[in-house]
Parts: C-alpha cells; sequence; structure tokens
C-alpha cells in the first residue's frame, strides 16, 4: 500500500474514533501464529472495533459490518457479513465473556475470506453468506466474567447482582423484545433476519482428558433437546462431525461435549427453529492459545467450504456418536461447574 492511501486509511479511523492507544495494544503478548503473524487472543472493545472496519474497508465491500445494538452498559455489539451465497451460515462468538477465543479467529476468518481475491474465497463466497455476530457479550469481556452485566439481576440463570448468562436465553417462546438478557435478544433477532440454515456458537471449557489420560483440546455438541426434529439434529450432527475431522486435522483433540437439554441454550433455541446447530468449546489450555485460535479458524472454514460444495450433507451423522465422550478434568485444574453449554 502506498503512504497516500496508508494515510487515508489512518484518517477513517482517527475520524470514526476507532484508532486507540495502539502503544498499550503494542504491549500486549501474543505468541506467532500458525502463518507467522501475531493474533491478540483478547482484543480490546474498541481494538476489535477497529479490527473489524479495516477489514471491512480492505475488502472493497466484501464484508459489511453492522452494529446490531448496544449491551447494557452501552457498548457496541458488532455483526459482520461476508459473500453472496445461497446457503447461509451463521457464527456467534464469546457470549461468556470470559471464553474470548472465538473471537480473534472470527477477525482471522474474516481476514482469510474477505480480503484479497484468491480463487478459492472468491468462489466460496459465491456459495455461501457468512454472518458472525462477534463478541455477544462486551460487558462481560471487559470484567472479564461469564454473564453479561445488570446489576438489577435476578436471574434463572446468571447471578444476582451480576448478569445474566446469555446462553440460556434463547428460548424461541421467548421474543426479543421480552428477553431479559439484552445480548440474547439481538442475536435472536439477527438469527431471526438473517435466517441461517447453519448456527455454530464458539465457548470456551475448562482442561479434560479423555477415558485413556489423553487431554482434550476442544468438544462439539448438536442440539440434544426432545422437540427438535431429526433431522435437524442429523444435520447438525453431520456438522460436529466436520467439525471434529477440521481441529483435529488441525492438531487438536476433539470429544462430545456433555451438555444439557434446556431449549433457552442457543445449541437447542436454534434447532428448535430448524438451524444446523453446534456448540464448539475451545479449551482452556494457555500453552496452546494460539493453535486454539487457529484449530477455530480451521473449523470455521470447514463448515464454509463443506456447505459451500455440499459434502457436509453426505457425511454419515452415526459417525457424530462416535466422537470420544469428555472425560474428567485434568488433575490440578479447576472444573468450571456453570459448564453444560
Amino acid at each position: 500500500m502506498s503512504l497516500k492511501p496508508r494515510i487515508a486509511l489512518l484518517s477513517v479511523f482517527v475520524s470514526a474514533g476507532l484508532l486507540v492507544a495502539p502503544a498499550a495494544q503494542a504491549a500486549e503478548t501474543a505468541e506467532t501464529s500458525v502463518d507467522g503473524r501475531t493474533v491478540d487472543p483478547r482484543p480490546s472493545t474498541a481494538k476489535l472495533a477497529f479490527e473489524l472496519h479495516k477489514l471491512a474497508l480492505l475488502s472493497h465491500g466484501k464484508i459489511r459490518v453492522d452494529k446490531i445494538g448496544r449491551s447494557n452498559e452501552g457498548r457496541p455489539v458488532w455483526a459482520a457479513r461476508v459473500g453472496h451465497g445461497k446457503t447461509r451460515i451463521q457464527y456467534v462468538t464469546q457470549q461468556h465473556g470470559d471464553e474470548p477465543l472465538g473471537t480473534p479467529a472470527a477477525l482471522e476468518f474474516l481476514r482469510q475470506v474477505g480480503v484479497g481475491h484468491s480463487p478459492w474465497a472468491q468462489k466460496l463466497l459465491s456459495k455461501v453468506t457468512v454472518d458472525i455476530v462477534v463478541r455477544a457479550n462486551p460487558d462481560g469481556h471487559e470484567r472479564d466474567w461469564r454473564y453479561n452485566y445488570d446489576p438489577d439481576a435476578t436471574p434463572e440463570y446468571g447471578e444476582k447482582g451480576k448478569g445474566y448468562d446469555i446462553n440460556r436465553y434463547h428460548d424461541p417462546a421467548v421474543a426479543p423484545k421480552d428477553n431479559p438478557a439484552t445480548e440474547a435478544g439481538l442475536i435472536q433477532r439477527r438469527n431471526a433476519s438473517f435466517k441461517p440454515d447453519i448456527m455454530v456458537d464458539y465457548h470456551m471449557q475448562g482442561r479434560y482428558r479423555d477415558a485413556n489420560g489423553r487431554e482434550i483440546t476442544a468438544s462439539t455438541l448438536w442440539p440434544t433437546n426432545a422437540g427438535v426434529k431429526q433431522s435437524d439434529v442429523d444435520f447438525a450432527k453431520q456438522i460436529a462431525v466436520v467439525v471434529q475431522r477440521s481441529i483435529d486435522g488441525n492438531g487438536g483433540y476433539v470429544s462430545q461435549y456433555p451438555g444439557g437439554d434446556y431449549q433457552g441454550i442457543a445449541r437447542n433455541g436454534y434447532g428448535l427453529l430448524g438451524n444446523g446447530s453446534v456448540l464448539i468449546e475451545l479449551s482452556l489450555i494457555p500453552e496452546r492459545e494460539q493453535q486454539q485460535i487457529q484449530d477455530a479458524l480451521a473449523s470455521m472454514l470447514a463448515i464454509a467450504r463443506t456447505a459451500a460444495d455440499g459434502s457436509v450433507r453426505k457425511v454419515d451423522p452415526a459417525k457424530a456418536d462416535a466422537i470420544p465422550p469428555r472425560g474428567p478434568a485434568l488433575p490440578g485444574t479447576v472444573e468450571e461447574a456453570h459448564e453444560a453449554a
């Protein structure tokens, strides 16, 4: 990029109020990613906005960034959309504020498919449209806690005086305007307007092993609520197998997640709406953090590619049942009692 375009790009972000504290950002530590760049595992709220708008500008209109609403404290909740194909895919990251790694993976996905003119990306984007709610819970991110921020909350799911567990408030029977968890209502509205074929929700979990002692790096699960149509469960299982293959093929190790059947959990709620709805839980492995981001990215790319060429529909859903179960927590680590996403 020549000097003048660089200055113009900088001016856009300055005028938009998106360029903040570059020195502080540079001081953040991040390991080197697989492709040689550094990936910030926990971009600040301002840096996330900066990166999304930068990618939109560099994509020359292929990436469309929208503010879909605001959190209870007034922070923007961003969504980005790329592609113009018939098959529609939605990714949601960081419903739980202290589970961040899906968010940088989403930025990397947008960078890979939306910036530049590679033939494979152009073909992909002619077949699929991908919509991403990038960091659904900015207030929880700021506090490094699970919930949104609502000091008046007396929630069935959440913590009194702190906030709601957003991933318990996707019951299709509850309209977005009546949803007590503000950010869950924003996701509901975005999902209803986008009408995705596939919906994938990215979370994080503690550290676990399988029955043989091997550490699990990620877990996945499909809808388990009895009201979800079997055909939609089967489709979600096909997606889960794609997730397993992509992450295992990237050096990870995927298990089944032992989740509940409550209809307010996103993978169940959107399954009830007919989405191929899948949960992905990245394990909290500090020494493997950059690889975890790359594994999440691999799953995003694999889901989009197999949806684009139709091969996801050819996967045997019974293979999902063969994904190994998640075993006990690793000794010396803290098992998250609030899990069961």
